[in-house]
């Protein structure tokens, strides 16, 4: 049933191992549907396994409501800590959740605790932070969601970890070495020449989680051609998609990407672009391409 709601995403609760992954995306496989899996992690056994958890999953949760239940409650901020690191070091989208602001259920304002909790989350890397009975049940639920916002983008704009090249190395034994590393030199690079944007493409959201995962000070738009990836790519830190199906040649892409943005008042004449793409073009191969571009030079 639910599978065939076309939902972006669908999350498992109490995941115990790795194979329970394995199972859901067996299932979700079975039906030929495009819908991400994400594993909520709540168990001390999930905990101990989750570079196979991550591995298996397209995204994680770290649900610390049930957490905080099973897990001695002095373990949970490292437990946190571990499963944010082990999904950027592997490109999966990873959410923080429960009790992030519950004081504001009938608070119009934050405890100082709670506000130094969305604080860290974000510096530890996580791509979302969650609200939940806070915007469900709450008194406030607009002014719950713009108390977070503020938290979040102060952090971005002072303190924030950016570059992130250092701590997310491509590895020679991964099966995708190649593409992984046109992304980390796009990033690297996109930070030397002090460029306005880096601009992707991908077709399964594997280029955009990368680039993302080295968590760029250099705005990052990514382009697809698959319409549930827009949305799917919501979840994912610093990501802009854009929906665009046009595929002529690269060289055209590329132009189209950059006369996009600039319509869109994120480039103006003058400022350098770094491009990944893929070529051939009509064979969808994964990200083997990376340009250096002028805006408004042909």
């Amino acid at each position: 049933f639910i599978l065939e709601q076309e939902l972006d995403w669908v999350a498992l609760s109490f995941v115990r191992k790795a194979d329970d992954m394995v199972d859901l995306r067996n299932r979700v496989n079975a039906k030929n549907s495009k819908t991400k899996i994400m594993a909520k992690i709540e168990m001390p056994s999930a905990v101990d396994d989750i570079r196979n958890i991550v591995n298996e999953s397209d995204g994680v949760m770290v649900a610390r409501g049930d957490m905080g239940v099973e897990l001695p409650v002095e373990k949970v901020p490292m437990a946190q800590r571990e499963i944010i690191r082990a999904c950027v070091h592997r490109s999966k989208p990873v959410i923080v959740a429960t009790q992030m602001m519950e004081s504001m259920m009938t608070n119009v304002k934050p405890n100082r605790s709670e506000i130094t909790d969305v604080a860290n989350a974000v510096m530890e890397g996580t791509d979302a932070v969650m609200l939940s009975g806070e915007t469900a049940m709450g008194q406030h639920p607009i002014l719950v969601v713009e108390t977070m916002r503020k938290i979040i983008m102060e952090v971005e704009k002072t303190e924030y970890p950016y570059d992130r090249e250092g701590d997310v190395v491509p590895k020679a034994t991964s099966p995708t070495i190649l593409a992984d590393a046109i992304c980390f030199n796009a990033c690297k690079i996109a930070k030397e020449t002090h460029a306005k944007a880096i601009i992707g493409m991908t077709a399964t959201t594997r280029t955009a989680h990368r680039l993302s995962s080295y968590r760029p000070s250099v705005p990052l738009f990514i382009f697809t051609k698959n319409k549930y990836v827009v949305n799917q790519l919501s979840l994912s830190w610093g990501v802009r998609t854009f929906f665009y199906d046009d595929e002529i040649s690269l060289d055209n892409i590329i132009k189209d990407q950059i006369e996009i943005l600039k319509e869109k008042g994120y480039l103006d004449d003058g400022d350098v672009v770094v491009n990944t793409g893929s070529t051939p073009v009509v064979k969808q191969r994964p990200t083997n391409t990376l340009k250096i571009s002028i805006v408004g030079e042909d």
